[in-house]
């Protein structure tokens, strides 16, 4: 088994550290939060004094940050991540962000002949804890085959994209698409019942028809018409409404900078942004169903 240092134990990085140790690997971890640290510990993980502690001679070292800034300054500061490893470590940064900053380390951990890849995920917190997440690698493809040794251990799908920021980019088109699938799906279920149409049913029909989607097959944004989802829960667990946020102001920054056209990604944007700014920026991202709720109210 490898010696992995994981650094950023948030509702993501906290059970994946922990499938690693779960699965035999000797994980030492490291986060601002010494609660965070304490949840990993106690089922087995070392605790680390600093996060070029937690890196210090080891085979991989996974990186779970917030933003493009928290992971500059983790690798690029004044003895930073890259002056704690050497070639024999393999960096992974599994954070969403955008694209530019994951080539700008890529670019510095080269100079010091140190591998690294961006490999940001998808499934939520759901995917974290059951270990079935989905991991979008850009990369070197010798390092995407060698980190599978450990990306095995926390995802059930583990795609190469391309080169270093391949991940980036292809995991914010994707957030894109969904949020534009549950924007569209919730109004067209909110149509349906002002029309006094019963959502289960409506669902049903649509999911055998050509309006078929994933929010529609497995997050059904109606509470009630789905067991076991954040909308029949209050809103709550999932894929918070301000991290898709999040991702879709970097889907819209890369969107200019390649000067593609994303009029519906724009939309998508300014709706979750209203929606948070109303109080809902901790809910579930399929809370955006109430934004078309609450107009008939």
């Amino acid at each position: 088994m490898a010696k992995v240092g994981f650094i950023g134990l948030g509702n993501m990085g906290g059970p994946m550290a922990i499938n690693l140790v779960n699965a035999g690997h000797h994980v030492e971890v490291f986060d601002l939060s010494t609660t965070a640290m304490d949840s990993v510990v106690a089922h087995g993980a070392v605790a680390a004094s600093s996060a070029n502690a937690a890196a210090n001679e080891k085979q991989f070292v996974i990186t779970m940050l917030p933003a493009g800034k928290h992971v500059a300054a983790l690798y690029l500061g004044e003895n930073g991540l890259l002056s704690a490893v050497d070639s024999h470590t393999l960096m992974i940064d599994s954070s969403t962000i955008d694209a530019a900053t994951a080539r700008l380390v890529a670019q510095a951990a080269e100079q010091k002949n140190i591998p690294f890849m961006d490999a940001p995920v998808s499934g939520g917190v759901g995917g974290a804890v059951a270990g079935t997440l989905s991991f979008i690698c850009g990369g070197n493809v010798e390092h995407f085959e060698h980190s599978k040794i450990v990306l095995e251990n926390m995802g059930k799908n583990i795609f190469h994209a391309g080169d270093v920021g391949a991940g980036q980019v292809a995991k914010i088109c994707n957030n894109m698409l969904l949020a534009v699938l549950m924007a569209g799906t919730s109004e067209a279920l909110q149509m349906g019942i002002d029309n006094g149409l019963d959502p289960k049913v409506l669902s049903e029909i649509m999911l055998k028809s050509s309006g078929r989607n994933w929010c529609l097959e497995l997050y059904n944004p109606v509470p009630n018409v789905m067991e076991n989802t954040p909308a029949s829960n209050d809103y709550q667990g999932g894929f918070m409404v301000d991290l898709m946020l999040k991702d879709l102001g970097l889907a819209g920054e890369a969107a200019q900078l390649s000067q593609s056209t994303t009029p519906f990604g724009a939309m998508a944007r300014n709706l979750y942004a209203m929606h948070s700014k109303g109080g809902n920026g901790s809910k579930d991202f399929s809370s955006i169903f109430q934004l078309f709720e609450q107009d008939k109210k």
